[in-house]
């Protein structure tokens, strides 16, 4: 009896054959797409647990000594380093902050940074080498050299402290050829060299590493070239990797107001004093 009324369901079933089958279709259309759904949610976090992590891109700057001071050339070979092939990406790679004190902005944004710095290092000037660890680069901008920059490495360590600065004529009083002209000094760094200066004060503390801060007083103590004058810096700014700007006594940076600022055309005769731009580089070994 009992097989007998399964073959007769079946054959009830068959009849009803074509709504069954569209029935069964329908519940497997529905299905499927919630079955991957939950599958993939499972799954997920094992591929992401197993896939590669980005790895941080390589520091490397050591390519950079070998343009320091030799015998042949006894301030550097600045203009060679400048038109390096890794050169550029370089300051890419380490000057990444916005900038806004340089050039004209175009459909709202600003030249980037590696590129001002390039811009103000276009014209060699010389490559300095302290300490068996640290290089300076100067130059200045095509046609206008009282825009100058220098280029700040430390070599040592893993991770490198990359820092630019630039001299910028404040356009406002004096012409560039007065020497009572002022310039504001620009600081971009690839880590913050500033901290929260504590309460009441509101002014950040600057953190500069001394051979910096001597790099910067030596270097913005030279005089224009041809004049003899030294440029006026009468405001200072520190910019964070953020954009953040601080502003700081230009002497925390090591930058001292000039001691002589009237250029000298025609020397008296039996005159001694003379400006103090030593630029002499010693010869260093090369770096193991």
């Amino acid at each position: 009896m009992t097989q007998i009324n399964t073959i007769r369901q079946i054959q009830t079933n068959r009849s009803r054959g074509p709504f069954m089958i569209r029935s069964v279709k329908s519940v497997f259309i529905c299905v499927k797409p919630f079955a991957i759904l939950a599958l993939a949610a499972t799954l997920a976090p094992a591929f992401a647990s197993s896939a590669p992590k980005p790895k941080p891109q390589r520091e490397d700057v050591e390519w950079l000594w070998q343009y320091t001071p030799d015998a042949s050339n006894p301030a550097g070979r600045e203009n060679d380093l400048v038109q390096d092939l890794r050169f550029l990406p370089l300051l890419q790679q380490y000057l990444t902050a916005p900038q806004t004190f340089w050039g004209q902005p175009i459909a709202g944004r600003y030249r980037s940074l590696s590129n001002t710095a390039l811009d103000h290092l276009s014209v060699p000037d010389k490559v300095v080498a302290d300490a068996n660890r640290y290089l300076s680069i100067s130059g200045c901008t095509v046609h206008f050299c009282p825009a100058r920059g220098l280029l700040w490495v430390d070599l040592n360590g893993s991770h490198h402290l990359v820092v630019f600065a630039a001299i910028d004529w404040t356009k406002q009083g004096a012409p560039t050829s007065d020497p009572a002209a002022e310039y504001n000094l620009w600081l971009f760094s690839n880590d913050p060299l500033t901290s929260s200066a504590p309460a009441p004060s509101s002014a950040p503390a600057a953190r500069i590493p001394p051979a910096l801060s001597q790099a910067v007083g030596r270097w913005s103590s030279e005089p224009l070239a041809g004049t003899g004058i030294v440029q006026n810096i009468t405001h200072a700014f520190i910019v964070d990797p953020d954009g953040t700007q601080h502003e700081v006594p230009p002497s925390a940076l090591g930058i001292q107001p000039p001691t002589h600022t009237v250029p000298v055309i025609n020397p008296i005769p039996g005159a001694t004093s003379t400006p103090d731009t030593n630029d002499n580089t010693p010869i260093l070994k090369p770096r193991n």
